[in-house]
């Protein structure tokens, strides 16, 4: 019983198989019904030939060049167009504090006086004595055109003089130190010390912002740098506001960022109403565009696992081509590599066609609008 099972099924397996090959994979020119072959135009024969199906039709797209546009969005922080941490540079005990916290100051005016007596009579002392030296030295210089000291004797004079007004300038500068002033015109922040308190060197005192313009700096993928120059036209917008605010590239950083592969941009924003803030995050976005760029429609580039492909028609065969492309946008991709314009590309019936096959183009299409095209990134 058992060998007369295995019998029969080895008998299907072999009927399997014939039927697969014979009717439903039949060979190229054979048909399934017969081994009678067609005549010469390959239309099937009365015993079953087979003949070739109809060469199928698809819409094509035939390429062009032209601009294309890409937005690169980003994120950026508004900074102070200058901005300086005011410190004493000497420890003394503050006399004038004349700090409005918030309120605008002008370059050169007084914020902080600290405590100069013991400098101003130094410097009274320091003169009297340099008025004395100037006279020796005046009587001296007498004396050695009649001959009677010897030129060393002069010019410890001389010297002497020097050594009183260097100690003069000294303490004039010191005196300097004692006086904080506006280095330019802004808003000074909050104070953080009062009148008659003893600072030093490590006090900060406030900080002094000018924000009647801004920096607006980001940083954007180094394959966008050669598209970005100075003067180009940033947009961004800050949080609490659907207002699209205007700025302009004016410095790039010369190096690519190693570890990140970005490339820092500064951008300059009017803030002559001061609606913005220094510190303010903002969400910038950048408009690239490239010129006379080779563009084919979406539906027409086949994605592979490490490349694009495209189905060029040329001599009525299909032709698949492997691309590079670039920006994209809703209906259109930028192609970098791989095409030329005039080429002719398929759009529909990508799964059906294979390499070298038959086929006619049914309808030309053209990519909607005349415009250039946007993409986001």
């Amino acid at each position: 019983m058992k060998r007369w099972i295995a019998i029969g099924l080895v008998v299907l397996v072999l009927g399997g198989i014939i039927v697969y090959n014979k009717v439903l994979h039949p060979a190229p020119g054979s048909s399934p019904g017969g081994g009678g072959g067609g005549d010469k135009k390959g239309a099937p024969g009365k015993e079953g030939g087979a003949g070739k199906g109809p060469t199928p039709a698809v819409n094509a797209y035939v390429v062009r060049a032209q601009d294309i546009k890409e937005n690169v969005i980003t994120s950026g922080s508004l900074l102070a167009a200058e901005q300086v941490d005011i410190y004493p540079e000497i420890s003394a005990r503050i006399t004038q504090l004349t700090i409005q916290e918030g309120q605008p100051v002008a370059k050169g005016q007084l914020l902080v006086k600290l405590f100069d007596a013991d400098l101003r009579a130094q410097l009274q002392k320091l003169q009297a004595q340099a008025d004395n030296a100037r006279r020796t030295e005046e009587r001296n210089k007498q004396l050695l055109a009649r001959g009677g000291i010897s030129q060393q004797e002069y010019d410890i004079v001389t010297t002497n003089l020097r050594s009183s007004l260097a100690d003069i300038d000294l303490v004039k500068a010191n005196l300097q130190r004692t006086e904080i002033r506006a280095p330019f015109s802004g808003i000074i922040g909050l104070r953080n010390v009062s009148s008659g308190a003893l600072v030093s060197p490590n006090t900060l005192i406030a900080r002094l912002q000018q924000v009647s313009s801004l920096k607006l700096d980001f940083s954007i993928p180094e394959k966008y740098g050669p598209s970005v120059r100075t003067g180009s036209l940033i947009s961004f917008q800050v949080d609490g506001s659907n207002t699209t605010n205007q700025g302009t590239v004016y410095a790039i950083e010369p190096g690519v960022e190693e570890q990140t592969r970005n490339l820092r941009i500064r951008a300059r924003v009017a803030n002559s109403s001061s609606r913005f803030r220094p510190g303010t995050f903002a969400r910038v976005t950048l408009t690239v565009q490239t010129d006379n760029a080779l563009v084919v429609p979406t539906q027409a580039v086949i994605p592979q696992t490490r490349t694009n492909q495209v189905v060029v028609i040329k001599n009525g065969k299909a032709q698949f081509k492997d691309v590079t492309t670039g920006l994209r946008t809703a209906g259109s991709i930028q192609v970098l590599s791989g095409l030329t314009a005039g080429d002719t590309v398929a759009t529909t019936g990508l799964l059906f066609l294979k390499p070298d096959a038959p086929v006619k183009v049914g309808k030309t299409i053209t990519l909607p609008g005349a415009g250039p095209k946007v993409a986001t990134k």
